[in-house]
């Protein structure tokens, strides 16, 4: 008997129409989700998601150079669907999630371990269909003589989220790395489960507090679409300005923590008085200094005051002056480029397999941005260029970060002289019965991911949240080989992958 053929979205997809949020829906039988998922394997189109919702399974496939996303949905039998990861590796981990969370039950997975579940819950959950996976957790054996194993965390040095490392190095050369997460699991879903939009509105914020505009953003456009909801023109001007200015203020520290990793503590500092003036901005014009709960759904919750865009201005300007001044000491520092250069690579071709996205992806050649290749307001008028590199090393990704910033900057300047005077908000429409919205929308990581089902009453039903760094921290693993030891730091904030973005 001949082997399934892989099957591409495009293939399926004619005919279809998007709906008001941009995503197409389709459902399918068994052979089709496997020649889908056969499909990714191949390169065809790309993963971003999967989660359990009704008795369904579902998984968002993307093709960026056509154009086209899509929600997949298969009926489950009592949980079971073929595994996803049995063909595509990358599933891998978002379906031990969904497993550990009993919310499906993946038939054929490679890799069968519990993923988030470290055995403290309670034995049972609610509506729970198959039983908890085998509490022990086993990291891969070591093979051959003259190896050691290094344990690093989940609790570390400093102030960082818990997550475990285990090295598989010969001397100082790391050859293995295996990463142990899921120690800040919040329960988001369960959370948001039954809660009205509000109340969502706020979890949805507090899913990773680094990126909490970006969730925000997310969240407030898929109740929009579920429900037909448009915000006022103002209020999407200022949700854009939100959003650059955190991916700003990040890119901005990253770059700075990079150098403190690389011992140029003075850097460092003079990226941290950066952030500094960016976040008392952000608490002067929206009141908030990480601008959480700013953006709601129906536009946003705080206006920008009389002096707002001349305060922003000033900070833009210092930016632009005293960055530009951190990046010539790094670029003519042979010490710092020695650390930055050829390390921790990841190759564009495994990049492209993850569908990295973000700073990693693209400093690996992807050139995908949320932004650009599925805008959503107010992007689609706004020009700018998605910042790419090669190399895939800690220096490529800081100048994926440094284009960026000048990009943001320029993009801030745009939305400001665009201002109208007008409301905020707008109503929110009377719900008209159950109803699904989905968005993506580009943080300063990558594309964050975001589902909503709403009931009857309008209230949230099921949320399910897609943090770019599930994509990205198995490449950490990837570029760490071959690296010594005291690399790893360097890599890791490199890649600055979200722990409580990926535990949920």
């Amino acid at each position: 008997m001949n082997a399934p053929a892989p099957a591409a979205l495009n293939d399926l997809l004619q005919g279809d129409t998007a709906g008001r949020d941009g995503f197409a829906r389709l459902r399918v039988d068994e052979p089709t989700w496997t020649r889908l998922a056969m499909g990714c394997a191949a390169g065809l189109h790309d993963l971003g998601a999967i989660w359990h919702d009704a008795g369904d399974v579902s998984m968002l496939l993307l093709d960026p150079r056509a154009g086209h996303r899509a929600i997949v949905s298969l009926a489950t039998v009592a949980g079971a669907y073929p595994a996803v990861s049995r063909h595509h590796l990358p599933a891998s981990r978002l379906e031990r999630t969904l497993r550990d969370l009993g919310a499906g039950r993946p038939v054929g997975m490679p890799d069968p371990r519990n993923w988030i579940d470290h055995g403290v819950w309670p034995n049972a959950a609610p509506g729970q269909t198959n039983p908890r996976p085998d509490k022990s957790y086993e990291f891969l054996p070591i093979e051959g003589e003259g190896w050691h194993q290094i344990p690093v965390g989940p609790v570390h040095a400093g102030i960082i989220e818990p997550g475990h490392f285990r090295f598989t190095a010969n001397g100082e050369l790391v050859v293995r790395l295996e990463e142990r997460l899921g120690y800040v699991h919040k329960g988001i879903e369960a959370l948001a489960a039954g809660a009205d939009i509000d109340k969502v509105a706020r979890i949805a914020a507090r899913i990773s507090g680094d990126a909490t505009v970006a969730y925000s953003f997310a969240f407030a456009l898929a109740v929009e679409a579920a429900l037909g909801w448009t915000p006022p023109p103002r209020a999407t001007l200022l949700r854009g300005v939100m959003a650059e200015l955190e991916r700003l203020s990040h890119h901005i520290n990253d770059v700075g923590f990079i150098c403190n990793d690389a011992s140029v503590v003075a850097l460092q500092a003079r990226c941290a008085i950066l952030r500094e003036d960016i976040l008392q901005v952000a608490a002067r014009c929206f009141g908030h200094r990480l601008m959480m709960d700013r953006i709601v759904p129906g536009g946003v919750a705080a206006d920008l005051p009389a002096d707002g865009a001349a305060a922003i201005e000033t900070c833009l300007k210092r930016c632009e002056t005293d960055f530009a001044a951190v990046m010539r000491v790094y670029d003519n520092s042979p010490s710092l480029l020695d650390r930055t250069v050829t390390t921790g690579v990841v190759r564009p071709e495994l990049a492209a397999r993850f569908a990295a996205g973000g700073h990693v992806g693209r400093a690996s050649g992807r050139a995908f941005d949320a932004r650009r290749n599925f805008p959503y307001a107010p992007y689609g008028e706004v020009d700018f260029a998605v910042a790419t590199r090669r190399a895939g090393d800690v220096d490529a990704r800081v100048w994926v970060r440094v284009d960026e910033v000048h990009s943001s900057i320029a993009i801030i300047r745009d939305l400001l002289a665009r201002l109208t005077p007008g409301p905020i908000t707008t109503p929110r429409p009377v719900a008209q019965g159950p109803a699904v919205g989905a968005a993506m929308v580009e943080s300063f990581r990558g594309d964050v991911f975001i589902h909503v089902r709403l009931d009857a009453d309008g209230k949230v039903a099921r949320l399910h949240a897609r943090d770019p760094s599930c994509f990205q921290w198995p490449l950490l693993e990837a570029a760490i080989e071959g690296n010594i030891v005291a690399d790893f730091p360097l890599c890791n904030k490199s890649f600055n992958c979200s722990y409580s973005g990926h535990d949920l």
